[in-house]
């Protein structure tokens, strides 16, 4: 019997966890990582890259294979294809050639047409970039990129003003930069949203589905240390992580406040302004996401618009009769933007305060996301 190589040995590991669990690929492939502490850098970016690579491909892999979760003969498929020839195979079905479940292929078709929807499926089988936001407390842009000039390869964000691009990733985390808090990783259209909530100092902000604070780090600059800044969650483990976040940037005026904290009755109407970052389909970050789109199915719409419409009502009990609100996602589905939208316009009797926001996933780019900012008529 042949003894499988070392890394290939590794790879199949996660892929059998993948296969076998339901929790996302990213932190299956952490946990391993940590779990395997004897894997070199070279060995863990072959292992993750081609990891992803398969997973991404998986539809299409798994029609020439003619098999469902054979890794190894995947693999061997992946390592021996040329997607580039596969992609003009009109013998294939469309959605299989660019790898896409067909309930969110078609969905993208009726939204956008068809050239528009395979260069989104395109750009979402490719890799993400990898960008930071420079944390402005301690440390503006311009001098961060000084300080990493000669060691990085590294450019300015298009967009966010504060945002830098790594042309080749590194291990941020190992930094001392990341250690003392000067930046932390975020892509650049999340950062554009957090730009959405306009605060001032002085104002009572509520990041109302705060996960681990990524957006609320992005709009605690602006208050410059005075007003207040709420994130609250259903998840106590993603806020006891926004909580070091929050320490290391030096944010003194955030305060965590759990789902079931009593006080949150005494808080109603008085935040000037709101974010729901709402829970989503994450079509817009297949590229960091893609085993997203294969636990897709035909109720996860419905069930994702009824919940963002329950989250968006209670948030909006939070708000000021004069205050914004700010609702997000990071999907490209009309159903959970325009329509969503147009849906708390007349549910809640709201008026648009400006164009809405969207961007798509492009090479060397941003994500996909939708944000829009209402006000009560």
């Amino acid at each position: 019997m042949n003894k499988i190589p070392f890394q290939e040995y590794h790879l199949f590991q996660i892929l059998k966890l993948y296969g076998e669990n339901p929790f996302p690929l990213d932190h299956i492939i952490a946990d391993y990582f940590r779990a395997n502490k004897a894997l070199g850098s070279k060995d863990r970016a072959f292992i993750a890259n081609t990891a992803y690579g398969i997973v991404r491909w998986k539809g299409l892999l798994e029609y020439l294979t003619n098999s469902q979760d054979n890794w190894k003969l995947m693999f061997e498929c992946y390592q021996s294809i040329n997607i580039d020839d596969l992609l003009k195979n009109e013998k294939i079905p469309l959605n299989i050639r660019y790898s896409f479940p067909s309930i969110i292929f078609d969905a993208l078709l009726n939204a956008y047409g068809l050239k528009k929807t395979l260069e989104l499926c395109l750009n979402s089988n490719d890799q993400a970039p990898a960008t930071i936001r420079v944390n402005t407390i301690k440390i503006s842009r311009a001098a961060l990129m000084e300080k990493w000039s000669k060691d990085y390869d590294i450019r300015p964000c298009e967009f966010s003003e504060n945002g830098i691009i790594f042309n080749k990733k590194i291990n941020f985390f190992a930094t001392p930069e990341f250690k003392q808090g000067f930046f932390e990783v975020q892509d650049e259209g999340s950062q554009l949203i957090a730009d959405l909530v306009d605060a001032k100092p002085g104002d009572m902000v509520l990041d109302y589905c705060a996960g681990a604070g990524g957006k609320s780090l992005a709009i605690a600059p602006k208050m410059e240390q005075m007003g207040q800044l709420y994130l609250h969650d259903i998840r106590k483990k993603a806020l006891m992580e926004a909580k070091q976040r929050l320490k290391r940037a030096g944010i003194q005026n955030a305060q965590i406040i759990h789902f079931d904290a009593p006080h949150l009755k005494k808080i109603k109407k008085k935040f000037d302004w709101v974010l729901v970052d709402a829970p989503c389909s994450g079509t817009g970050t297949l590229r960091r996401n893609p085993d997203m789109k294969w636990r897709f199915d035909e109720e996860t719409i419905p069930k994702l618009i009824g919940m963002q419409r329950t989250i968006f009502e209670r948030a909006l009990s939070y708000l000021k009769p004069e205050g914004h609100i700010v609702y997000a996602t990071c999907s490209l589905l009309k159903e959970e933007n325009q329509d969503q939208m147009n849906f708390f316009i007349q549910a809640h009797g709201l008026i648009v305060m400006r164009e809405p926001f969207q961007s798509f996933p492009c090479q060397g780019g941003m994500d996909g996301f939708f944000s829009v900012v209402l006000k009560k008529a």
